[in-house]
């Protein structure tokens, strides 16, 4: 890797970020369930309408990158991230605490994984798995760090002060590391990139919306996030709904992380010999088979180690996979624009994956989103594997 330096520097930039800005949210939710009394609806409501407005900015954060601005957007996603949270410790009524997540979900469009990835596919081109694979290893720990962090201070000190706790860690480690890492990475991207691929022009008018593999294959992931969003947000609720303690409950969410980790580290083994396709398809493969093992966690709790393993190295290496698979069914050329476009699906299903959960939870309880949930893991595999068939010569 031609920028390694850099690479560290977004890779602890990225982990900083999503623990403060993604992971709180599932971390901390059971306590303001308690604290506010407000029904789990109402708190999903409320990162729903995050992830939505992320997904709707996330083609302008592309396009920005694509023009030069990459270190102004990562940072100032970041800077202004860690504002909202610091002010979320105060929060008095809902409508606070609403708006103070829809602004925390615009800030993530500029500074979150798309974002980033964009500007190293920029300035990598086909050189990019490498580092996206770097700062998805280091970054697979932010859950490991937030879910402690966050229980930690809460126990001792309150859950406010959990989030003032993510607002230093974001605005005094987490940004000054974005900013010096993707300048770096700015000031030595190769204008050819954007122009790679061919059909230049094709992308920067849309183009791509209109070929079948786009659409199969942002559909295809967003069925894939709807399930990890889904049961990542629902975690704490629904081991508890089965009757596993509050402290193995939480340290299995703490090791979701670093199976995303083991599951980088297993792809770099075998990446050699296995295509992009095998292992994006083993992805969705593992992800249901994680799914499935939480439909008896409640007889046997040891089924909490499969679900785990499956579920954390499953969403973790694709998170490598999304942007490489994305280059090589749909091309390079202006890439941050066409991968914002995918982002946006992906997100605005994300958005709605917990809402859709707590209202699957009143009508059937938490057996009947396990169902639909890997149902979707399974009919995604199928859209990828469609959309790979489809995809130009």
């Amino acid at each position: 890797m031609r920028r390694l330096p850099a690479v560290w520097q977004l890779a602890l930039a990225q982990t900083i970020v999503w623990a403060g800005l993604f992971y709180s949210f599932p971390a901390l939710i059971l306590r303001w369930e308690t604290d506010f009394g407000w029904a789990k609806a109402e708190l999903t409501g409320a990162v729903t309408l995050a992830i939505g407005l992320s997904a709707v900015f996330s083609p302008l954060a592309g396009r920005l990158i694509d023009r030069g601005l990459g270190p102004q957007v990562l940072a100032g996603g970041a800077l202004a991230g860690g504002l909202c949270i610091a002010l979320l410790g105060v929060v008095q009524s809902l409508w606070q605490f609403y708006l103070l997540w829809c602004l925390i979900g615009i800030s993530t469009a500029f500074c979150l994984y798309d974002a980033c990835f964009a500007l190293v596919v920029r300035a990598e081109g086909t050189q990019a798995r490498r580092p996206i694979t770097l700062i998805t290893l280091v970054a697979g720990l932010a859950g490991t760090l937030s879910f402690p962090v966050a229980h930690g201070i809460a126990e001792a000190f309150g859950w406010r002060w959990s989030c003032l706790a993510f607002a230093l860690m974001i605005c005094l480690l987490g940004l000054p590391l974005m900013w010096l890492g993707a300048r770096t990475m700015e000031a030595t991207a190769e204008p050819e990139v954007e122009l790679e691929d061919g059909g230049g022009e094709d992308s920067r008018r849309g183009g791509f919306l209109r070929r079948p593999a786009f659409w199969l294959l942002a559909v295809g992931f967003a069925l894939l996030g709807l399930n990890h969003s889904t049961i990542l947000n629902h975690l704490l609720p629904l081991l508890d709904e089965r009757g596993i303690p509050a402290g193995m409950a939480v340290f299995a969410a703490a090791m979701i992380g670093p199976m995303q980790v083991a599951g980088r580290l297993a792809m770099m083994a075998v990446e050699r010999h296995v295509s992009n396709r095998g292992i994006t398809a083993a992805c969705f493969g593992s992800v249901a088979l994680a799914t499935a093992s939480l439909f008896t966690a409640s007889l046997v709790p040891m089924m909490l180690v499969p679900f785990v393993i499956l579920q954390g190295a499953g969403h973790g290496v694709t998170s490598i996979m999304k942007p490489l698979v994305i280059g090589d069914v749909l091309g390079r050329a202006n890439f941050g624009a066409v991968s914002g476009s995918q982002a946006m699906i992906f997100k605005l299903t994300v958005a709605v994956a917990p809402f859709v959960g707590a209202l699957l939870w009143e009508l059937g309880s938490y057996d009947l989103v396990l169902a639909v949930m890997l149902a979707a893991a399974v009919v995604g595999l199928g859209l990828f594997l469609a959309a790979w068939r489809v995809r130009p010569a």
